[in-house]
């Protein structure tokens, strides 16, 4: 016991010491919208020329649509503003030869093409894209969500699938806050946050980019440059697909829907504590949502909120000292409640 408790002080004491050579929030913020502006200018500058590509179109009622659209600009959005508006609004995710495919990443060269939405008859990829983009916009409103003098450094984000009953963000918080469980009201902040932002109706905007990017983008937090190292490794050409939604730049391994609008019903629901990991006191922030093409009743939403409630368990996390017990005269300060 006495040795794990000097590990959790020298832990603390770590993370204190990076957090005080850490510039501000807005200015980290800054700067990754910097680099993922100047390399997404330096992706367009490659087609200097207008070259056409063939865009075969499937999908009920498109079979034999046959598109002519710019290589290196058009996307599959751009293909959408092609048919109609009904495909424009409803599509969330596209396949290009069969591989899935975010609507706003330009297409590279001629090929089928098909709109994904929320009523397909298989719509998995899209769900687990939804689920995913969820967890990406709970992570931008944690990142924003606390004072300047607290730091946030979110983790690697656990890949669960719908059927978990929530969508998961892996966080570890200010040493300060080790003792801080949020209130049902913090809970509504978080939730009031996300919303704006859903309100906003902002792009993810997709960059693939090269590992040195990447790793000059996240170069004030050493968990994000390992998980750049880990998805180059992964990815067959050594690539690492960065997002970029309003000014929070994120990495993703797989796609995301196309944008935050897409989503309806969505609610911040609980904020786990996990146990002492390499970085400090690990959490997990939980939350629930439906997209806009799909409505619950609030009698069937509160019995969904209710299990999404509970801790999701993600294979790979071995916890380790229980949490300290909560400082109620902690929690009412801590999150900001959005304007």
């Amino acid at each position: 016991m006495a040795t794990r408790t000097v590990c959790q002080v020298l832990q603390r004491r770590f993370a204190s010491a990076a957090a005080a050579v850490r510039p501000p929030a807005a200015e980290v913020r800054s700067q990754r919208n910097a680099i993922f502006s100047r390399e997404q200018d330096r992706q367009r500058a490659l087609y200097p020329r207008i070259e056409k590509i063939e865009v075969s179109v499937q999908g009920p009622g498109l079979d034999g649509t046959l598109l002519i659209m710019n290589k290196g600009m058009s996307t599959p959005l751009s293909c959408a503003r092609h048919l109609t508006e009904h495909h424009v609004k409803s599509s969330a995710l596209a396949l290009v030869d069969g591989e899935p495919w975010p609507l706003h990443q330009p297409l590279t060269h001629s090929c089928s093409l098909t709109l994904l939405t929320f009523k397909d008859s298989d719509p998995t990829l899209v769900n687990q894209a939804y689920w995913r983009s969820c967890a990406a916009l709970l992570g931008q409103v944690l990142e924003s969500a606390f004072k300047d003098d607290f730091t946030v450094e979110l983790l690697n984000t656990p890949e669960v699938p719908v059927t978990s009953g929530a969508f998961c963000c892996d966080v570890v918080l200010d040493p300060q806050l080790d003792s801080w469980t949020p209130s049902e009201e913090s809970l509504r902040s978080l939730t009031r946050g996300a919303q704006q932002l859903i309100h906003q109706d902002l792009a993810w905007e997709p960059l693939e980019v090269a590992p040195s990017v990447a790793l000059e983008v996240f170069s004030h937090s050493r968990i994000k440059q390992e998980e750049v190292e880990e998805k180059a490794a992964q990815h067959a050409r050594g690539k690492v697909m960065l997002y970029r939604c309003g000014d929070h730049v994120l990495l993703s391994g797989n796609p995301l829907v196309a944008r935050t609008g897409l989503c309806s019903q969505y609610e911040v629901t609980a904020l786990h504590s996990l146990g002492q990991g390499p970085l400090g006191l690990h959490r997990r922030a939980q939350g629930l949502s439906l997209p806009l093409q799909l409505q619950a009743h609030h009698t069937v939403w509160r019995k969904l909120r209710q299990r999404a409630e509970k801790l999701v368990e993600v294979s790979g996390f071995e916890e380790a000292a229980p949490p300290s017990q909560p400082d109620p005269a902690s929690d009412q300060p801590v999150v900001k409640t959005p304007v």
